[in-house]
């Protein structure tokens, strides 16, 4: 196993916190992660709430940090699916031959996975590290329930990594 993977999380940011959660579980695996995703500072969270960022200025940003990154990781929460830039970043992942790893958070259901994620997932697990690591590494590109019971992709998801 690899022991570090340069990743992208999209994810809603009420959900930062898992974030925190995912690569601290991850590292007690022995796998460390490289997140180059945006996690607004509460300085920098005022300006975007108050429209003070324009989207082309935050699209170059997050096309930038994604760029980097060899696997996006989707965090899939409560209201995940609802989320205009979640979908906008799988979307602009797909677009640029990433691996796409959607991970349901404790507490995310079936009615959380992004529209967009059902369009280009390459793989969907549980909060289980042994499982999040083989869809990273491109080993599994099962699609789970999640509580880890198997599920039929919606498409048949791309098996290319960068």
């Amino acid at each position: 196993m690899a022991g570090r993977r340069h990743v992208f999380i999209s994810h809603h940011h009420a959900d930062d916190e898992h974030v925190s959660k995912l690569t601290n579980s991850l590292a007690r695996k022995g796998y460390e992660i490289r997140n180059s995703s945006i996690r607004a500072k509460p300085a920098n969270k005022e300006r975007l709430e108050k429209g003070l960022v324009s989207d082309n200025a935050i699209k170059r940003l997050l096309r930038i940090k994604m760029a980097w990154a060899s696997t996006v990781i989707v965090l899939i929460g409560k209201e995940t699916h609802a989320r205009p830039w979640v979908n906008w970043e799988i979307k602009k992942a797909h677009e640029l031959g990433k691996r796409i790893v959607g991970v349901f958070t404790r507490g995310g259901t079936e009615a959380d996975v992004p529209p967009a994620f059902e369009d280009y997932g390459s793989a969907l697990v549980s909060w289980n590290p042994d499982k999040i690591i083989e869809a990273v590494e491109g080993k599994d590109n099962d699609f789970q329930e999640p509580d880890g019971s198997p599920r039929e992709p919606v498409h048949i998801p791309s098996t290319s990594r960068c």
